[in-house]
């Protein structure tokens, strides 16, 4: 048996791909490579449908916001009810609602603690008075003295005299001072916000009224006027944008309608004038002279506004240049003596007559 000499090499077995043919093996990485595409085609369409569904759920979430501070700030004011007419149980659990929802929320915490100290103080003993019948004496003295001052419009001396009836005796016409209490309620309100000024506290008795009956249109729209001035007011020189939408709101219903300060008519005029230089800052010159417009239509530009309204002007509506138009003047120059001319010259000679002959 002879041995084999030199370099023996061993031998590896063949994998699948190689025995493949050449053909399949392309094909295969082809598809490979589809397979790839396509998945990663697939995850881009799923992170822009990802990034449009959380910028539609953190729009979602502002308006549940904006929802969820209007009722607290109802609630808050229904306990403030509450607690006017003694109902300290039904205040508590308003309050306690709305610090589970907003814990800061603005005194919510000082009138849970003054409801629960209230709460907690015994009520008196009823005395029992030798006389069988009630004397009304002051009660009806209280109502007389309320229609008195309903009359003069003197509307916190009635709501003090109406108080002073239920003191005396809550069941004194009940009716009849619930509709005092309406009227003097609804319309002291009326009175803080236009003639003086006081938004929260006109919003706060109007409220109170409602507890009584419906509002009136002019009652509650003049309450969501106020409320809207109040949110305009709380983003002055903050975000201008936002205090155009509110003011616009107020002011196309109550331009008039004032905190003390300025009047809805004059802030919308400021918050253009101030929105409009934002908008000529960012070189948005068409915006910015639409918001001046209509800021001049309200009570005129001040200096700042009217240098950039007038740029403002030229950048959005540059000049066009105008082209010389040759205009021919009428009639037609006579030609110089001795120029060719084209028409011949009308002919010298007539021919002679010709006889005619006689029958």
């Amino acid at each position: 048996m002879t041995e084999q000499t030199g370099n023996t090499q061993p031998i590896t077995p063949l994998k699948e791909d190689d025995t493949q043919p050449l053909s399949k093996v392309k094909k295969k990485n082809a598809w490979k490579s589809i397979l790839i595409s396509a998945a990663g085609f697939i995850l881009i369409i799923g992170l822009g449908a990802f990034g449009g569904y959380s910028a539609g759920l953190g729009a979602r979430q502002a308006a549940e916001a904006e929802i969820l501070e209007k009722q607290l700030s109802e609630q808050y004011s229904f306990a403030l009810v509450d607690i006017q007419f003694g109902r300290y149980e039904n205040a508590r659990q308003r309050l306690e609602f709305i610090i589970a929802q907003d814990p800061n929320f603005p005194g919510a915490q000082e009138k849970l603690t003054e409801v629960l100290v209230l709460s907690s103080v015994p009520t008196p003993a009823p005395t029992i008075t030798p006389t069988a019948t009630p004397d009304f004496s002051g009660a009806e003295s209280a109502f007389a003295r309320a229609q008195e001052l309903i009359r003069a419009q003197d509307w916190a001396g009635a709501l003090a005299a109406l108080d002073t009836i239920r003191k005396l005796d809550p069941t004194y016409k009940t009716a009849q001072v619930d509709g005092m209490y309406y009227f003097a309620l609804r319309n002291h309100g009326y009175n803080l916000i236009t003639n003086q000024g006081n938004l929260e506290g006109g919003i706060y008795y109007i409220t109170l009224a409602e507890r009584f009956g419906p509002l009136d249109n002019s009652a509650n729209g003049l309450r969501e006027g106020a409320r809207a001035y109040i949110t305009g007011a709380s983003f002055w020189e903050l975000d201008w944008e936002q205090a155009v939408f509110y003011f616009q709101q107020v002011a196309s219903g109550w331009p008039s309608l004032w905190d003390g300060t300025l009047t809805a008519s004059e802030r919308y005029r400021i918050s253009l004038m101030r929105f409009g230089d934002e908008l000529f800052t960012r070189q948005d010159y068409c915006a910015a002279y639409d918001a001046y417009t209509l800021a001049s239509g309200i009570g005129g530009l001040d200096s700042t506004a009217a240098s950039n309204f007038a740029q403002a002007q030229l950048q959005c509506f540059p000049a066009t240049p105008t082209l010389a138009v040759f205009t021919p003047t009428t009639g037609a120059a006579s030609p110089t003596a001795g120029a060719p001319t084209d028409t011949p010259p009308p002919p010298t000679d007539t021919p002679p007559p010709t006889d005619t002959p006689t029958p």
